[in-house]
């Protein structure tokens, strides 16, 4: 492991999602999976950074009763932020498809909060993408939906899919963020851990 600070610890990954494990092992890292049970509401009155942050301390908070003495846990949660509005997971066909005509043809945010915790330290941070996708007919949006089911992607898109190859046409910001964990500063942070 390159990061030799983190040897005396058991990572834990509280995600179920399979694209934040891929990125976790392409980082070399070696961890567990503990997906984190919680109902992901939030105060109202939190921001547009503020939201994912507290979700991902959230889902940390939930496997603290478990943590062992040598464990780290590393949580995440990710938002799509568009006119105001946080843009969760849709629930269903039609969902999606309002999700993606709100996106079609303008800008929007992606936002990543993450949580590190152990046993004796705790750091909260997030990674702010902006997004671009040009104009979306119905036919792409139908046919996205259809063949990808994106149900489990906060605004209904995944970036590294098809929609990501024809409807994005420019970032600023972390690709990887999108994609729902922004392993660069992940990095980071764990270097410092």
């Amino acid at each position: 492991m390159v990061l030799k600070n983190l040897e005396k610890y058991n990572l834990i990954l509280a995600s179920a999602s399979p694209r934040r494990q891929q990125l976790m092992k392409d980082l070399g890292l070696t961890f567990e999976v503990k997906p984190a049970d919680v109902d992901e509401f939030y105060p109202e009155n939190l921001g547009m950074t503020a939201i994912p942050e507290y979700l991902a301390q959230l889902k940390a908070d939930a496997l603290n009763g478990s943590m062992g003495v040598n464990d780290l846990i590393i949580t995440a949660d990710t938002i799509v932020w568009k006119d105001d509005k946080v843009l969760g997971k849709p629930s269903n066909q039609q969902e999606a498809v309002d999700m993606l005509k709100s996106l079609s043809g303008s800008q929007h945010q992606v936002i990543t909060g993450m949580h590190l915790q152990s046993k004796s330290k705790k750091i909260s941070f997030h990674a702010v993408t902006e997004v671009w996708f040009d104009e979306l007919t119905d036919d792409e949006i139908n046919f996205y939906i259809d063949k990808y089911k994106p149900f489990d992607k906060a605004g209904a898109y995944g970036i590294q899919e098809w929609i990501g190859f024809v409807g994005i046409y420019k970032i600023e910001g972390s690709f990887y963020n999108v994609m729902g964990l922004p392993i660069h500063k992940l990095y980071q942070y764990l270097k410092e851990f």
